[in-house]
């Protein structure tokens, strides 16, 4: 992880190290947060994208019902286990709180997928020592890992 915290904007924040260091080297357990049954969603396709790739995804919803065959929690904190990435399907508004539970909870990385940004969590996550990644999509990125 880069001890850089001071750095925020779009070259920051979406950093191709960065991006290429959760996909590769963070760990494989990513909690997907507003993952539910929905098809028509966004969430229901990146993770199905995450685990042809070999992750094991965690459905985080306040339904806490199983997708693609795991065990949905209602939170964060009710995970049993450990979580290396927390990847983040709510908007804007909501993200920061879900980064703040991501560090509580003790994972490696949070990723803010398209369009949700929040620079005052992305530099209190990257103060307490995590990498995160804001405004991209795994399912965009990791196939270009080659």
């Amino acid at each position: 992880m880069s001890a850089d915290t001071t750095t925020t904007g779009p070259a920051a924040y979406s950093a191709s190290e960065t991006v290429r260091r959760i996909l590769t080297s963070t760990g494989d357990t990513w909690a997907v947060v507003g993952l539910s049954s929905n098809r028509s969603r966004a969430a229901y396709a990146v993770a199905a994208v995450l685990q042809r790739f070999g992750k094991r995804i965690v459905p985080v919803h306040p339904k806490a019902e199983a997708v693609h065959g795991e065990q949905g929690y209602a939170s964060l904190a009710d995970i049993p286990f450990p979580v290396d990435v927390v990847d983040v399907f709510v908007n804007s508004e909501l993200a920061g709180a879900v980064a703040d539970e991501a560090v509580a909870i003790g994972a490696k990385a949070v990723w803010f997928q398209l369009d949700v940004v929040d620079d005052d969590a992305f530099a209190r996550t990257r103060a307490a020592g995590l990498d995160m990644v804001m405004d991209r999509c795994p399912a965009i990125e990791i196939p270009r890992l080659g």
